[in-house]
């Protein structure tokens, strides 16, 4: 069991949380979308982790010419830009929660566009939760058109489990 503190201020974010070997792959976004908020499933169940070795979220950059788009499972962020094929140069091994497993936890730091999308957060837009000591350190997409996932930044929060400190598996 592993539990996820701030590293700035040591507030707990999550409850105890068990290790999956891997982010679960998405096989079909729309399967157990929610009808009334339009969000999909999780895509890590409740209670549950993992770490994500891509790069997720922002910033992007562009894509070089070679570069060929490698399907996600349904885990791309929705993200149009009139600059090309752009590509997450984001966060390496962030940690990826169930939502409820941190929202009520977290204060939603509306800041520019960092919330927009029409049913919930696109988490195009970089950090969007923070710690009630203000460190922006999740970035929560939820919007109708992406995934349902909570990256929590591994430089800003730290994981505790019975191994100590950063042993999180």
């Amino acid at each position: 069991m592993t539990v996820f503190y701030c590293a700035k201020c040591g507030t707990a974010l999550t409850g105890d949380l068990v290790a999956l070997p891997a982010v679960p792959q998405v096989d079909d976004p729309d399967d157990g979308r929610d009808g009334k908020t339009g969000r999909a499933r999780s895509t890590v169940p409740n209670g549950h982790y993992a770490i994500d070795p891509e790069p997720w979220g922002a910033p992007f950059v562009i894509a070089d010419v070679s570069h060929r788009l490698v399907g996600s499972g349904g885990r791309e962020l929705l993200r149009v830009a009139s600059t090309g094929v752009t590509v997450s140069a984001g966060w390496r091994d962030s940690f990826v929660v169930h939502p409820d497993d941190v929202v009520p936890r977290l204060e939603a730091f509306e800041f520019g566009n960092n919330w927009l999308g029409c049913c919930g957060p696109t988490g195009a837009h970089g950090p969007n939760l923070a710690c009630c000591c203000g460190s922006r350190l999740a970035t929560w997409a939820a919007d109708c058109m992406g995934p349902n996932e909570l990256h929590l930044d591994p430089v800003r929060v730290y994981a505790w489990n019975e191994n100590g400190p950063g042993d999180s598996q």
